[in-house]
């Protein structure tokens, strides 16, 4: 090819050639393209940087919402939209006071122990089979505010226990009954304040102790003298004598376990504590003590109960009942707890204070329910325990080894400050709090408290 024919070619080209394509030159980046790299090169990084600012929910919610997009059917209308076939229901629970009873004798105490038969996890569980509470409720029972008034040891029994939980408006009392063992029964419920709690409203406790009026003989020696023998006049007036020195406050610290005499917790309030009266059962001659407080501690009535035993049987004389709420350290004798009861519960402040609001505890209706339940559960099983198990006559054979000489305070028996100190037989567990205390008062104040609210 020619010279002069090239040269017409290149002529051609740069005519026909995209006005742009003319800047190209060896070695030089056209500006447009320069600038159209550096701007795609910030954008990525822009896009990148709100990719990694994207929170979870941010992710999760985008990723929904394209699966959303993607079941869409045909007529736009979302599966997730679709109703539910079963419908959703929520059951309004309030605060309730429940009454039941039972009897202790077979029992591992009231409150709940892993591994032991006990009376709350019977309650528990029946509530649960009836459906008035959840299964995640049985196995945490602070999830519906559970909480009793007192707590029973090994073998005592309650007649008017009352506990504190949040149930369902409407319950069906033979519901809860029929799931329950016959020494069980939930006698009434009544709506409470939402603040209600069984055992800080509670301002006072009454027990029972029921035992064989035998031992307060010590002349008699063969089961036949003991079942034909009747209290006399003048035994009964020193019971009564000796129980009546135990009223007012007191320091208690003999009367429960680790207890030190400077202790305020062994502070107890006594309001009145007298042999109520006698009957004859299985031809045997039986008393019952009525003791009303406004706390026990653990073991206090039954060893309030041996002392006067052991001081109406000689085995010590009348000086001792004032030697034992002296700095002395006394060991004294624990009766069984068999004859042991929680008879009542009051709520004199609680029903003041919102009696034109709210029912009251009282459960004057239910009397007559009660003492039968009392007659046909609790009272046999005291009976049957005493002739034959021969609970306490067991028991006296112990007593005349029991040494009641006052020794000086045991610098070891420090003050316990975490162990409960609530009620008679009361122990403190790992899953329950020591918060409830309560306010010791006497005599001169009572009535100013009790007529508050």
């Amino acid at each position: 090819m020619s010279v002069r024919l090239f040269q017409t070619f290149i002529h051609t080209l740069k005519h026909n050639l995209p006005r742009h394509a003319k800047l190209i030159k060896p070695g030089i980046i056209p500006i447009r393209a320069v600038t159209m790299s550096v701007v795609t090169e910030e954008l990525e990084k822009d896009n990148d940087f709100v990719n990694k600012q994207e929170t979870r929910f941010q992710q999760r919610r985008r990723k929904r919402q394209w699966e959303f997009d993607e079941k869409k059917s045909e007529n736009d209308e979302s599966e997730a939209k679709k109703s539910c076939d079963t419908p959703f229901q929520r059951i309004k629970r309030k605060k309730m006071a429940m009454l039941l009873g039972y009897c202790g004798v077979d029992y591992y105490g009231m409150q709940r122990n892993p591994g032991v038969r006990t009376i709350e996890e019977d309650l528990l569980k029946a509530l649960q089979d009836a459906g008035y509470i959840t299964e995640e409720d049985f196995a945490n029972q602070q999830n519906v505010q559970f909480q009793r008034s007192s707590r029973t040891d090994k073998g005592v029994s309650a007649a008017r226990q009352v506990v504190s939980i949040k149930l369902p408006l409407e319950v069906n009392i033979e519901e809860i009954n029929k799931r329950l063992p016959e020494c069980i029964r939930v006698f009434g419920i009544k709506r409470v304040t939402n603040k209600f709690n069984s055992k800080s409203k509670c301002n006072a406790r009454t027990y029972s102790y029921t035992l064989p009026t035998y031992v307060l003989e010590p002349k008699l020696s063969t089961d036949e003298e003991r079942k034909l023998y009747r209290i006399t006049a003048e035994k009964h007036t020193l019971v009564n004598e000796l129980l009546a020195k135990y009223t007012g406050t007191k320091s208690f610290h003999n009367f429960t376990e680790k207890k030190h005499y400077q202790d305020p917790s062994a502070s107890r309030y006594i309001m009145s504590f007298s042999l109520d009266r006698t009957f004859i059962e299985s031809e045997m001659e039986f008393a019952e003590l009525l003791v009303k407080g406004q706390s026990f501690m653990l073991h206090q009535i039954r060893k309030m109960v041996g002392l006067v035993i052991a001081i109406v049987r000689g085995h010590t004389d009348q000086g001792i009942m004032e030697k034992v709420f002296s700095k002395d350290k006394v060991m004294l004798p624990t009766a069984p707890g068999l004859g042991l009861m929680l008879d009542k519960v009051h709520y004199e402040r609680y029903d003041a204070r919102y009696k034109g609001s709210h029912d009251s505890l009282v459960w004057e209706e239910l009397e007559e329910t009660i003492e039968k339940f009392k007659r046909e559960q609790i009272h046999p099983n005291v009976i049957k325990g005493e002739i034959e198990g021969r609970s306490m006559a067991i028991w006296l054979e112990k007593i005349t080894k029991h040494s009641f000489k006052p020794t000086e305070n045991i610098t070891g028996d420090i003050i316990d400050e975490d162990s409960c100190d609530d009620d008679d037989d009361d122990k403190c567990h790992n899953n329950d709090k020591c918060d409830d205390k309560e306010t010791i008062i006497n005599a001169e104040n009572i009535e100013n408290i009790s007529q508050e609210g």
